[in-house]
């Protein structure tokens, strides 16, 4: 299908469709959505939750404590928000029912680039999948049951077409008014349209921003008297005026409230009666118009704040229903963040150094959690991504100590995921040949900046502590792996060779022979055996090899008995491993000739340093990458 029609389509399928009143009323007797109110429509487009076990995943339970969470798909790309969306969805369940939160303003309380107005989008975006019934013509949008009086056909409504009485609770608006008494009290000559709520088009979807103390009025919400149809009609006349106003455009909807609490006390005022009563006044004295919609505001937490402990807001503050949009305070679901940012940018295909996005996000998470006492906040941070660190960190508390410790507000300060993207942003572009990132130039990035925001000199003291005592330190050990797990893999032969070495010295030294060596026929007695082995022994430490000696060998014969004989893989017992591992980096030298850019004394050297970049390479690094951070290794390790 070519975009066009595909546009036409989609078009079409959202065009109004007209009935009668009678023939609405026959539609609500099949369709309940057919008077839903916008609470109802919205939990329709968010859909069901999937319910996920939390016990099944290592990681998972140990964050939620192994209980059921809810996940909403519509929300899938809100990463770290579960509480936050399903404080959403439970104050729509909740106003779906008709209970208190029908008369609240639902309000997002967090920090900026938290994430409230990717929300507010979200709604606005939801509330345009289900239609609605409104009377044709209607420039509020109102519902057809506002013309029915509850106390007179809540019970006819009922029994005919099964629409609960609490449905009739909408008056009609001044406009509905005028037109039933031009019908002569004929309620059958209004037409009924379905219609989509439409952003575009500010059908039951309406956005209100503050204006300055002295110019904004409450015309922003209620509209105001049309000049040009004062010829024609009087003042309080419904047709002179216009229903401009984001209350008017919203009705059955969702209006969003940006920055509400900038605007002054006296403009908020329609938004009380609007949500308590379902109606408020216009500015010319005609008759109240209905308003049954959402109301969606949110700010910053100092605007709040102010508003709060002002007295005289009291009345205004029992009708606000609280949900905190805090920054995300886990390290995995703080690089998926990124990842999404840099999927929707021209970077998406831009190499990205293994460990770049992760130290990033580390810093952000260090800047937002609060120091716990006795305990690392590095320590803290990992505990709060579900990590297991009770083997690295015995002082270590569980999540729920940390969480107590730190309070309700955790969350709500630190750097914002904007101000990391632009430091992504910088990284990037760092180098002026390739637009490629790397944790080094990462690190340098960050400095720079955070000199440059002329912070308050404690958090400027403590966000550059997290880079020389964390992340640092961190990453020269992960390059460190990096490259010596590269270098290694050009050198699996060699560790092959002490491997073999190893054991048959360890076993010609428990039994306590001689050995002689089959190239050079040279005889090793038992101490000088002995010396072989703790040339490969010391530089890992080991504090009782006669027991280790022991463990290897009997490994080694076990596994030699299911390998026709032959020696296992080096690789294949953790523990020699890592001892064959240190030997071969006790000296940095070997690793030189290797890694280093430096032009090369041998053919043999310049092949194994060619195959440690292709590993590289294979990695996750360019070519660039591979030198500046092989070369940034060799000075941080010259300098300790």
């Amino acid at each position: 299908m070519s975009i066009m029609q595909h546009f036409k389509d989609r078009y079409e399928s959202t065009q109004e469709e007209e009935y009668s009143l009678e023939e609405y009323l026959e539609i609500c007797k099949k369709d309940p959505a057919a008077y839903a109110t916008a609470a109802e429509r919205m939990l329709l487009a968010i859909g069901e939750p999937e319910h996920i076990d939390t016990s099944r995943d290592s990681r998972l339970s140990r964050i939620f404590s192994n209980k059921v969470i809810k996940r909403y798909p519509e929300f899938s790309e809100f990463y770290g928000m579960e509480e936050a969306v399903e404080n959403i969805v439970s104050f729509f369940r909740h106003a779906a029912q008709g209970l208190e939160e029908k008369k609240q303003i639902l309000y997002l309380l967090g920090p900026v680039g938290g994430g409230k107005s990717s929300l507010a989008e979200k709604l606005k975006s939801l509330m345009q999948k289900v239609p609605f019934y409104a009377i044709k013509g209607s420039p509020v949008n109102e519902s057809p049951l506002g013309l029915f009086d509850p106390a007179e056909d809540a019970g006819i409504l009922e029994e005919e077409y099964g629409i609960p009485p609490r449905y009739l609770k909408s008056i009609m608006s001044p406009w509905a008014v005028k037109r039933l008494h031009e019908y002569g009290g004929d309620i059958s000559q209004f037409r009924v349209v379905k219609k989509y709520p439409s952003v575009l088009d500010q059908v039951g979807v309406s956005k209100t921003e503050p204006g300055d103390d002295n110019n904004q009025d409450i015309s922003a919400l209620v509209g105001k008297v049309n000049i040009r149809m004062l010829e024609d009609y009087s003042q309080d006349d419904p047709d002179a005026y216009s229903f401009s106003g984001g209350l008017c455009k919203a009705n059955q909807g969702l209006m969003e409230f940006v920055e509400m609490f900038k605007a002054p006390i006296k403009v908020l005022h329609p938004l009380l009666t609007a949500t308590q009563e379902g109606n408020y006044n216009t500015t010319e004295g005609m008759g109240s118009v209905p308003f049954d919609g959402i109301i969606l505001a949110h700010s910053n937490e100092s605007e709040w704040q102010t508003f709060r402990n002002n007295k005289h807001n009291e009345a205004f503050l029992d009708r606000v229903y609280i949900v905190k949009v805090p920054y995300c305070v886990r390290v995995t679901e703080e690089i998926d963040i990124y990842r999404k940012l840099l999927r929707d940018s021209s970077l998406s295909g831009a190499p990205c150094a293994p460990d770049t996005l992760d130290m990033l996000a580390q810093f952000s998470i260090l800047s937002r959690i609060k120091e716990p006492e006795n305990s690392s906040i590095f320590s803290k941070m990992r505990v709060y991504d579900g990590q297991n660190i009770k083997d690295t960190d015995p002082k270590a508390k569980s999540i729920q100590e940390y969480r107590d410790a730190a309070g309700v507000n955790e969350g709500m300060d630190g750097l914002s995921t904007r101000f990391a993207f632009k430091i992504l942003s910088k990284v990037f572009n760092f180098d002026t040949t390739e637009v490629a990132a790397n944790p080094v130039h990462l690190l340098y990035v960050l400095e720079k900046q955070i000199e440059q925001e002329q912070f308050q000199a404690e958090t400027q003291d403590r966000y550059l502590r997290f880079i020389k005592e964390f992340l640092a330190p961190h990453y020269v050990e992960f390059i460190g792996k990096e490259i010596q797990t590269a270098y290694l893999e050009s050198y699996s032969e060699y560790g092959q060779n002490l491997f073999d070495r190893y054991v048959t010295y360890a076993d010609f030294w428990i039994q306590d022979q001689e050995y002689r060596d089959p190239e050079t026929g040279e005889i090793l007695d038992r101490s000088a055996i002995n010396d072989e082995l703790e040339k490969i022994e010391k530089p890992a430490g080991i504090s009782n090899p006669k027991d280790f000696r022991n463990e290897v060998v009997n490994f080694v014969l076990r596994a030699r008995a299911n390998n026709q004989g032959r020696n296992p893989s080096w690789l294949s017992y953790e523990k020699l491993r890592s001892v064959i591992e240190k030997k071969m980096f006790s000296n940095t030298e070997d690793l030189l000739p290797v890694i280093s850019f430096n032009p090369k004394a041998s053919q043999e050297d310049q092949n194994k340093h060619k195959q440690f970049v292709e590993r590289m390479v294979d990695r996750g690094y360019t070519e660039k990458q591979v030198r500046l951070l092989a070369e940034w290794y060799l000075r941080v390790r010259k300098s300790h």
